[in-house]
């Protein structure tokens, strides 16, 4: 492999991993995840089966992407973001078959300590705020904040609000 793998991250068989990607300390990666080309995956991260991310993905420190979680190129997830799968978990309930997929197309950011439902589109170069609770889609280019979170702007692709 022609990536970076921190000695104490374990890497499950079966995982791909892309060129010139950095899997930094306390990583676990799932068997059927599959990490695209100059992602960086922070400290204590969580990857399981089934997650995809695209190329130059940045997931910061002690995030946990679940199955059902596909993230396209140049998206970036800060630290602690919260991301979810089933939509009613109950602990003595297998709910495995339901798990929903959530989508974070390609340019987007989520902010530190965000919390995603499962289901949920993040629309391209949206932008969630930090701590934002999102209960519902975003669209492309969005602003949202708060809980639940709520548009309150538009976004460049370089991140930079704007009006429209």
């Amino acid at each position: 492999m022609n990536c970076f793998i921190h000695p104490t991250a374990v890497i499950d068989e079966g995982c791909r991993i892309g060129a010139g990607t950095k899997v930094w300390h306390f990583c676990h990666l799932m068997p059927g995840a599959v990490i695209g080309e100059n992602c960086i995956l922070g400290q204590n991260g969580f990857v399981a089966n089934n997650v995809v991310l695209g190329n130059s993905v940045k997931v910061q420190n002690n995030v946990s992407l679940y199955e059902g979680v596909v993230c396209e190129d140049e998206v970036f997830i800060g630290p602690s973001k919260v991301f979810t799968n089933v939509t009613n978990p109950r602990s003595a309930v297998n709910r495995k078959n339901e798990y929903k997929k959530t989508i974070v197309r390609k340019g987007a950011t989520i902010g530190a300590n965000a919390t995603i439902l499962c289901g949920i589109e993040i629309g391209k170069y949206a932008f969630v705020g930090a701590g934002a609770v999102v209960t519902k889609d975003v669209l492309p280019y969005a602003l949202v904040t708060g809980n639940p979170a709520v548009q309150t702007g538009w976004m460049n692709e370089e991140g930079e609000k704007v009006d429209k």
